[in-house]
């Protein structure tokens, strides 16, 4: 509810402070008095645009300051996603410097215009007769029927799952692309892996396959190499086991007489001992040693594979080819991962997509019910003022796809007069029952959802008797459930305000300003009299006011 609202250096206005209350307010004023001045300076903190000419006084700068009780709309979420601080009584303010820099202020934080429109938005809704097309958008006719249908949980629900819906097929496009990126290389990586797989490589291997290899490939040497070897240890005389058996015996002779040569004779039996043992591991050896073609030709072609290896993948050792393995592998795996993704992603989207069926059957179900309310109580009001013959019919209809609300479309389609048909309201309605039908939609509105501040500038233009009355018993109606501010040129309209401003336009030091007054009962019948009777008060005029006022 907008409690407070000052503006000042704003084009005729020099400076202005008006308090609102609850109810109906009413503002009159005589035409080129200012009225849609006061609306400028208003829209400046609904986060429009302004300019260096909307300055009264070019060397000062321009203040809109308005001040709304917010606790009854829940905006903290808003608030809070938009980093505003929330205060219940919130402040919207917007300075325009001399110089043509804007700043806007909400709760004295500096915001950016966005932001100020965002929050504002949620504050104040302002119409027009000019300003009604909104009644013709798809977008605002499903709003207004969904509201009637009570379907705000489940359109929320909707709305999350259609969000996750979207982003889950994004995600499914995007990692398909991935796959068929991944997918142009696997063979060749796959076919390369395998051939380094068949190696089974291991740390060492080609220093272990090359000793092998040498060791066959010289047999012939290292036998009689090995058998001269037992033969110089073990030749009987000469040998040298036989040598050193007769050296440790003379070390045995001289321990006996004398202990000193104890350390000799047991280094001798040392040697004799090794000896004894390198004559038996020579054995061993000559014994293993066979000439084996078909196990050399193995390891050749093990050696050939190992080292082409090498060579197609420019490195020198075994432990590049396994850190390559490991590579290949990772890859592999990589796109196997991308494929199971693509899997899951497709049972995500198949299980959204269920849920969203189900949850668009009961979107349509609840809004087939509130169609039939709808057109039956916007038939009754827009009779209720002078449109005896308007009817309305409301049509859904299937889209094949899931649209950001459901799956339903909307056609609306009126009729003003008897024998007619039904035709798109876009096409038929004239611009004073446009009005009237928004303002009937507002009113049905405002029994269901908790509106903002609603201002109407002027939209009873065109209608005046009986139809005036009845306007004006709609706007007292939603007064009562809702902050309504009614600009007005109908005095029946005027007379059942719960307050009432005027504004007026007064010569100061050759200037011409517009001030807006608040106007206490007997202003009000003076003022009602002059609407009545043309700027003329007159003894039947004021009559005629208390009429209307009473």
């Amino acid at each position: 509810m907008l409690t407070q609202l000052t503006i000042k250096n704003f084009a005729l206005i020099e400076e202005l402070e008006a308090s609102f209350s609850s109810g109906m307010t009413c503002i009159t004023g005589e035409t080129g008095a200012g009225k849609s001045i006061l609306l400028g300076g208003l829209s400046l903190v609904l986060g429009k645009r302004a300019d260096l000419s909307s300055l009264l006084n070019p060397n000062k700068k321009c203040i809109v300051e308005a001040s709304f009780q917010i606790e009854a709309y829940a905006l903290e979420t808003l608030f809070e996603n938009l980093d505003v601080d929330y205060e219940s009584q919130t402040i919207l303010r917007r300075e325009i410097l001399p110089q043509g820099k804007s700043r806007a202020f909400i709760n004295d934080t500096p915001v950016t215009l966005n932001v100020l429109e965002q929050i504002s938005l949620h504050l104040i809704d302002l119409h027009s007769q000019n300003d009604t097309s909104s009644l013709l958008r798809n977008e605002y006719q499903f709003k207004v029927l969904d509201a009637l249908a009570n379907n705000k949980a489940l359109l929320s629900k909707y709305e999350v799952a259609h969000s996750e819906y979207k982003l889950t097929q994004k995600q499914y496009q995007e990692v398909t692309q991935e796959y068929e990126k991944a997918k142009a290389s696997h063979e060749l990586d796959d076919f390369l892996y395998q051939e380094l797989l068949k190696l089974n490589l291991q740390e060492g291997m080609h220093e272990n396959l090359e000793s092998k290899h040498s060791a066959l490939i010289h047999v012939d040497y290292l036998q009689s190499t090995l058998a001269e070897a037992v033969q110089l240890l073990e030749n009987e005389s000469t040998g040298i086991l036989d040598q050193l058996l007769k050296l440790r015996g003379l070390a045995s002779g001289l321990e006996q007489k004398s202990s000193r040569f104890t350390t000799l004779q047991e280094r001798f039996t040392s040697m004799f001992i090794e000896a004894e043992d390198l004559l038996a591991e020579c054995k061993l050896q000559l014994e293993n040693l066979e000439t084996n073609p078909e196990e050399l030709e193995k390891l050749q072609f093990k050696l050939d594979l190992l080292n082409r290896q090498m060579q197609k993948h420019k490195v020198n050792s075994v432990s590049d080819l396994i850190k390559i393995e490991k590579q290949l592998a990772e890859r592999l795996k990589k796109t196997l991962n991308v494929s199971s993704q693509l899997d899951e992603l497709k049972k995500t989207e198949k299980k959204l997509e269920k849920l969203l069926h189900s949850l668009v059957k009961k979107l349509t179900q609840s809004r087939k019910g509130a169609v039939q309310i709808l057109e039956k109580e916007l038939s009754g009001l827009v009779s209720k003022m002078g449109m005896k013959e308007a009817f309305f019919k409301i049509e859904l209809f299937p889209a094949d796809t899931f649209l950001s609300n459901g799956s339903d479309q909307l056609d609306f389609q009126f009729k003003s007069n008897k024998g007619s048909d039904f035709k798109p309201l876009k096409k038929i309605v004239s611009g004073g029952e446009l009005s009237r039908i928004m303002l009937a939609i507002k009113s049905i509105l405002s029994h269901y959802v908790k509106l903002p501040t609603l201002i109407f500038d002027e939209i009873d233009t065109g209608v005046s008797g009986k139809i005036s009355d009845s306007i004006a018993e709609v706007m007292v109606s939603m007064g009562q459930r809702l902050q309504l501010i009614n600009i007005t040129h109908l005095p029946q309209v005027a007379a059942k305000g719960d307050y009432h401003f005027k504004v007026m336009k007064r010569e100061q030091n050759g200037r011409t300003l517009t001030e807006l007054f608040s106007l206490n009962k007997e202003a009000r019948i003076d003022e009602i009299a002059m609407m009545l009777s043309g700027n003329q008060v007159t003894p039947t005029a004021i009559a005629h006011a208390k009429q209307l006022m009473n």
